[in-house]
């Protein structure tokens, strides 16, 4: 499956009061991951949504294991792991990149819809442009 590593540095404002990353922030960077990843395979955000698709969250989920901080460096790593008729799923590990400890780790599930919010399958051109992503890389 191929991944995207996306770096980011953790600025003041992505901190709360006690000096830790809030959690909403966390899917924030879980969609910076998801749109590196889809810009990655060629299915840019924008070129599906000239095509009349949308890839709504349905489900997240995210497990916080240790704090992110002010000015550390962490990588968003993304893989897609599942693509349905109408339905997308990514998984994400957020790490600290000096040291390597993980931080959060989560899912997300997408539906696909047109225009109107209306559940569509997922064209076939870019269903096969997303299936590239779900192959084993060599």
């Amino acid at each position: 499956m191929q991944k995207n590593l996306a770096p980011y540095r953790v600025i003041y404002g992505d901190t709360d009061q006690m000096g830790v990353v809030y959690y909403a922030n966390y899917l924030r960077w879980f969609e910076m991951g998801r749109t590196e990843l889809l810009r990655q395979i060629g299915a840019t955000y924008s070129s599906v949504e000239e095509a009349g698709f949308f890839f709504p969250v349905t489900e997240v989920s995210c497990r916080y294991l240790k704090p992110a901080r002010f000015d550390d460096e962490i990588v968003v790593e993304t893989t897609l792991t599942e693509l349905g008729r109408a339905t997308l799923d990514f998984s994400y590990k957020i790490t600290r990149k000096n040291d390597g400890e993980i931080l959060a780790e989560g899912w997300t599930r997408h539906a696909c819809v047109d225009g109107k919010g209306k559940l569509a399958k997922i064209s076939q051109a870019l269903a096969s442009t997303l299936k590239a992503a779900l192959a084993p890389q060599t």
